[in-house]
């Protein structure tokens, strides 16, 4: 059975963070979907579209990356791909207790597993948020994202 992991996320930067757990992840599956979920309710800095080219620029050496655009519940999007595992990126024990209220709930419904991997330290600062708002008062990404040309504001 080909082993198939799915990283979700908005990804609204996808930052030097992300980058590294998915690398990290690679050696681990036969695939890795990196899944680009866009919540209604929120406003986005980044096109759909600018997120999507950037991640596959970055991952055009690799692959078993795939991207992907989903628009429906995230264990659904898994159970379509045939997905085994939720794969996810811990910076903090904010977000340990933060997935992990995830992990038991996606687990509860659909039976999927979630892996988690520890951000390496040096990127653990990186947030999108704040990446965002870096970019909002026109300073330098750069530091925390690969190829930042690609990202379009919307």
């Amino acid at each position: 059975m080909e082993r198939i992991g799915v990283f979700p996320g908005s990804f609204d930067p996808f930052t030097k963070g992300h980058e590294d757990i998915v690398r990290r992840f690679i050696p681990l599956f036969d695939k890795i979907i990196i899944a680009i979920g866009e919540n209604s309710s929120k406003k986005y800095m980044f096109s759909l579209e600018s997120r999507e080219k950037h991640i596959k620029a970055l991952f055009a050496d690799a692959p078993i990356v795939e991207v992907e655009i989903y628009h429906k519940l995230t264990v659904e999007f898994c159970k379509e791909k045939k997905a085994q595992y939720l794969l996810r990126g811990i910076r903090n024990a904010t977000d340990a207790d933060y997935e992990r209220s995830i992990a038991q709930m996606n687990f509860d419904i659909s039976g999927i597993e979630t892996l988690f991997l520890m951000c390496d330290p040096s990127l653990a600062p990186i947030n999108s948020s704040i990446v965002r708002e870096i970019k909002k008062n026109n300073g330098d990404i750069s530091p925390f994202v690969t190829n930042d040309e690609l990202l379009i504001i919307n």
